[in-house]
Order: C-alpha cells, then structure tokens, then sequence
C-alpha cells in the first residue's frame, strides 16, 4: 500500500514554510552510505510494514528539534547506523494524510551501528548499491533524491562553522572587547549548539580569540571531552588590518583543516565568516550569519562541496 502520493517537485530548498495557516508536517532523514568491499558505495533503504514500501530512513521532528538533530536519530533508529552528516540533499514535499509534508535530507556516512530494533514501524533494512537502491524504492521523490546523492563527489571531510553567541552590546561592556562574555541567551545558543557539533564527532574545536568565541564552545567541549584551541585565523580584523585580508586567512585555514580529512567545529565572528565563505565557495551570495548560527561545510579534499546553512 503506497501512502506518499501527490508529490510536490523536489528541490534542493523547498520551502518550509509555505503560507500562514497552512499545516505543514516536518520530517528529515538521509541517504546513509557506506563503502563496499569492491569500493564503492552502498546506501540504506528500510521496509515499512504499515504502508509496505522500500522508502529512505526518515521521521517526524519532535517539538523544537532540529532537522539534522532528527535526521541522525531517525537513521540511528530505522538504518541501525550512527551516521555523521555531509551535504544537503534536495528536500521534498508531498501530501500526506490530507497535510503537506515537508522532508529534509543530508547525505550521511555510516560510522557505526546502534538504536534499531524490528517493529511496526520498520521491520527490515537492506544495503544496496545506488542503481539497486533506484530501482526497490516505492516512490518517484526517493529515486530522485537517491540521484542528487549520486551526483555528488565523495565528501572526505566536514566542518562545522559557527558564529558566536549573543554577547550584550559593545557599548555596555567597559572592558576590553576581547573579554566581553557571553549573556543568559548566548549560553543557550551556545547550549543549543553541542549537539549539532558533536553530530559530526569533530576531533579538534578551534575558536576565535575573543572570550565569547571560546565560550560558545564549551558546551561542546565539555560533551566531546575535547580542548579548544585558540586560532587568530579566525579572528576579525585588529587596528591595521582589513576584513578582505582576515577574511582571506580564514577562508585559508578552513581548507588547510579540510585537506587533513579530519573533522573541526570551528567558531569565528560576524565579520570574517561572509567573506571567508564567498571565497570557499567561489561566487558572491548570502552568508550573513546570525549570532549562535553556522554552516555545515562539507570538502573533498581541499575543495568546498556544499555549504549549508544551519
């Protein structure tokens, strides 16, 4: 029995929000891989005894979930993999149960196994080669994002870039700038951003020198049991220097840290993380970034492949 019909076309950012008053249903979940022993790539499709389909891991949100928080704990149910996120996948939308439903998707490296047990939701899982994948899925919008995954170069490592939290106002802070902490509400963004750090079990944690950039990440720290380390690479500009030239040393940190293949949550400041991102990705855009906000930058090896907005 097929449930997922009335399909709206897939892209690569639909909107989540389509109208005031219209219900919108949101899910996320990913295309799981892992390599085969030949070399290639093998994903992971489930089984759904409720509606009888082959159909991508996925799942609802749960109130105030982030969509990757939702897409790892969904694979980790479904796939039984402990996944690390990569790229953005097109999302889709479709009807479902008379309400529009909206489904996020990354890209995900299987590192490991847990959190799956045969029941009525899903009984069974098979690892697939991508064509095998194609052709066993029930639905035209998992072929679809299945293609978008095979179309992409293999990430070898991902960064996640955060901007610092809120930190009160330049001007009521009397001591050096430097030293300025965060407020109640950085520490919750800096709070509500440990998780999605550690979904991508960064082996380093590298922060700006201001007290405030460090401080972001502590809560991180303290979960992946990691130090921080201070870098002036990602610094704003001091008194002589010009945001073009930080944004520069920034942009070429990242993709030294990159090439390693190892991965790195980093957090830098408002001025430096729009140009450092416009010459990772090679074209002017938006990549004004909020306080407490960030990308997920994924490489293959020195190379930006996808930077998403988080």
């Amino acid at each position: 029995m097929v449930n997922e019909e009335d399909l709206a076309v897939a892209g690569r950012r639909q909107d989540p929000h389509p109208g005031a008053g219209v219900a919108v249903i949101r899910a996320a979940g990913g295309v799981v891989w892992r390599p085969a022993p030949d070399g290639s790539v093998q994903v992971c499709l489930v089984h759904r005894p409720r509606y009888g389909d082959w159909t991508l891991p996925k799942g609802k949100l749960e109130p105030g979930e982030h969509p990757l928080l939702a897409a790892a704990r969904e694979v980790a149910e479904e796939a039984d993999a402990q996944a690390v996120p990569q790229v953005r996948l097109p999302s889709v939308q479709y009807r479902s149960e008379g309400l529009l439903k909206t489904v996020d998707y990354w890209a995900m490296r299987a590192v490991g196994t847990g959190g799956f047990q045969p029941g009525t939701e899903v009984d069974d899982m098979r690892w697939l080669s991508v064509d095998d994948a194609v052709a066993l899925v029930s639905y035209p919008h998992d072929a679809q994002v299945l293609a978008a995954f095979a179309a992409l170069p293999q990430a070898t490592a991902a960064i996640l870039l955060v901007r610092h939290g809120h930190a009160g106002e330049r001007l009521g802070w009397s001591g050096p700038d430097a030293g300025r902490p965060l407020d109640a509400r950085g520490w919750s963004q800096a709070h509500a951003l440990a998780p999605l750090i550690a979904l991508i079990r960064p082996t380093r944690l590298l922060a700006a020198s201001p007290r405030r950039c460090v401080q972001t990440l502590d809560p991180a720290a303290a979960l992946l049991d990691l130090p921080i380390e201070i870098s002036g690479d990602l610094d704003e500009p001091r008194a002589g220097q010009q945001t073009d030239e930080c944004a520069l040393a920034t942009a070429a940190a990242l993709t030294a840290l990159a090439a390693q293949g190892e991965p790195v949550a980093a957090c830098s400041q408002g001025k430096v993380i729009p140009g450092a991102l416009e010459r990772l990705v090679g074209q002017p855009g938006d990549y004004a970034t909020g306080k407490g906000g960030g990308w997920l930058l994924a490489f293959t090896g020195d190379r930006l492949l996808a930077a998403d907005r988080l």
